[in-house]
């Protein structure tokens, strides 16, 4: 019955959360809502983080690799090919996809801060490339003036801030939902077992790397698609939109909204870039200090329990990780009282 009450406390929470996102816009003036819509966009970036660390067991600070990768490909096919949103966000999943495939070496092979390092190698790397590129990526000045987008044949251009937002939490939605589901099947299962108890699964005949590089695959979609709708948001993209301040924050909040929760991840990542953008109003030049002191807090503080546990392979964060609580084994057959 305990169970029962939460997740329909955890559902209840959802419609009131999704329904103020939907009504926001019209709360709001045209510059908070282009704020919302890019701060969502992040929120769909932290999300494959969660994938990558709260359930395939791999911590990562270069999910704005295949995010930069979609955003550049999104705003390339928007200026040159095609104005529909469909197809900027197909090959803007298709883009971090293939980012995070050629990476599959690196990462799957590799445990706790190993992994941690290398990812965040990749983002800095994909960072300078996109700075040095001018021809491609416009630099370190970016692509501007990327035409607005239809989300569909025959629909009308997206010509305002709030038709933006909307779409954008119309992507999230979805592709939220569509993750949901996926770690519902049978593929969800033996990523957290994995997760767990690697040497376990691997012994009941699974295949773990190969279960690791899908879900690192996909994590990179998912990332990529993001950046499609980031730059729907904006209508720009530069390298200053995924430098390190922006992995660190997405971990942050991550972590804070629970690693093993696709739907905490979301929230977590919305509320940390929210409290940045405020911060940097509030305290200027002191935000990344207080960000990062937070950083420190919640990672100390945070309890353990199996919703917010970063079970990592390597255990990044042993201070979060649950203890379980030890079973007495029976006495053998025969044993004196």
């Amino acid at each position: 019955m305990r169970e029962e009450a939460v997740g329909a406390l955890r559902r209840g929470v959802a419609v009131v959360v999704l329904a103020a996102l939907v009504l926001a816009p019209w709360a709001v003036d045209d510059y908070t809502a282009a704020l919302l819509a890019r701060t969502l966009a992040l929120g769909l970036v932290g999300v494959s983080v969660a994938l990558l660390t709260g359930v395939a067991g791999l911590p990562t600070l270069g999910q704005t690799a295949p995010y930069a990768a979609g955003a550049y490909a999104s705003a390339v096919v928007g200026s040159q090919l095609s104005d529909v949103g469909v197809v900027h966000l197909a090959v803007a999943a298709a883009a971090g996809a293939a980012l995070a495939a050629m990476t599959v070496p690196l990462v799957v092979s590799a445990r706790g801060v190993v992994v941690l390092m290398i990812t965040l190698a990749v983002g800095e790397l994909v960072v300078t490339v996109a700075g040095r590129w001018r021809s491609v990526t416009g630099g370190t000045d970016g692509l501007a003036g990327v035409p607005a987008v239809r989300p569909l044949w025959g629909l009308p251009v997206l010509a305002t801030d709030r038709a933006r937002y909307l779409y954008t939490l119309a992507v999230v939605v979805v592709l939220v939902g569509v993750i949901l589901l996926a770690l519902r099947t049978r593929v969800g299962l033996l990523l957290r077992a994995g997760r767990d108890d690697e040497a376990r699964l691997r012994a009941s005949g699974h295949r773990v790397p190969v279960h690791v590089a899908g879900v690192h695959v996909a994590a990179g979609a998912v990332a990529g698609a993001a950046g499609s709708v980031l730059v729907v948001a904006q209508r720009y993209v530069s390298p200053a939109d995924f430098g390190f301040d922006t992995s660190a924050l997405l971990l942050l909040g991550v972590v804070i909204g629970g690693t093993a929760s696709v739907g905490g991840a979301l929230v977590g990542a919305v509320i940390v870039i929210a409290a940045r953008d405020w911060l940097f109003g509030v305290l200027p030049g002191q935000a990344p200090l207080v960000l990062g002191l937070a950083f420190v807090v919640t990672v100390h503080l945070l309890p353990g329990d199996g919703h917010r546990r970063p079970a990592v392979r390597g255990r990044l964060f042993p201070d979060l990780v649950a203890r379980r609580p030890r079973r007495d084994r029976p006495a053998p057959t025969g044993a004196r009282a």
